[in-house]
């Protein structure tokens, strides 16, 4: 068990492979919380909290209610190219689509079921970076109904698309979703924390990746 010592409240212990992700105790909503960057998946078959913000990204909510073991993944670009290896919960190759999607599938189902037990939620994809020359988020939004659609996983529930960054909010215990639309101030750091972190993947790109700007 880890200990989050500024709120003297004992966080469950996290499934192997992610215990680098972020986790703290939400006071307000009275649970442990992980709190997902672009790149970045999280499973859990404990009573706790995903969250995350997307802007063009989009986010996967993935549970199989059988075993009450969800996770949320965070993925910035559609896809990465040919790759050699089997996709990872760790490394910089989960800000692609293809591997977000893959990793949260497989550590989902590892605890047992089948595709067809699988309940998945859809969040993002807005078009909130006007400056690009290509709408990432639709990109994005077009790439995951595709992916889970040749692997014959129905969506259950999706908000995806238009302008605005959303704040997500993800219990896999339950399966429930809440969404809050962000406005002004809240808008416009999404905005540069995004086209940030488009400039860093471009920056430093992976080995052997597909330009895709």
């Amino acid at each position: 068990m880890s200990l989050d010592i500024s709120r003297s409240h004992t966080l469950p212990a996290a499934l192997p492979g992610f215990q680098s992700i972020k986790r703290y105790w939400d006071n307000a909503m009275a649970i442990s919380t992980a709190k997902l960057m672009p790149g970045e998946v999280y499973v859990t078959k404990q009573d706790e909290m995903i969250m995350t913000v997307l802007g063009s990204c989009v986010s996967a909510c993935v549970r199989n209610p059988r075993t009450q073991v969800g996770g949320m993944n965070h993925f910035l670009l559609p896809q990465k190219g040919a790759h050699a290896v089997v996709p990872s919960i760790e490394g910089a190759a989960a800000r692609y689509g293809n591997w977000a999607m893959e990793v949260l599938i497989n550590e989902v189902l590892k605890f047992g079921g089948c595709k067809d037990d699988l309940e998945v939620k859809l969040f993002g994809g807005g078009k909130v970076l006007d400056s690009m020359t290509m709408d990432i988020g639709l990109r994005n939004i077009e790439f995951v109904f595709g992916f889970l659609e040749m692997e014959g996983i129905r969506v259950q529930a999706h908000d995806v698309g238009d302008r605005y960054p959303r704040k997500l909010l993800y219990f896999p215990n339950t399966g429930k979703v809440r969404v809050c639309k962000l406005q002004n101030t809240n808008q416009a750091t999404v905005v540069r924390r995004e086209a940030a972190y488009l400039q860093d993947i471009k920056n430093k790109p992976l080995e052997g990746e597909i330009d895709l700007f």
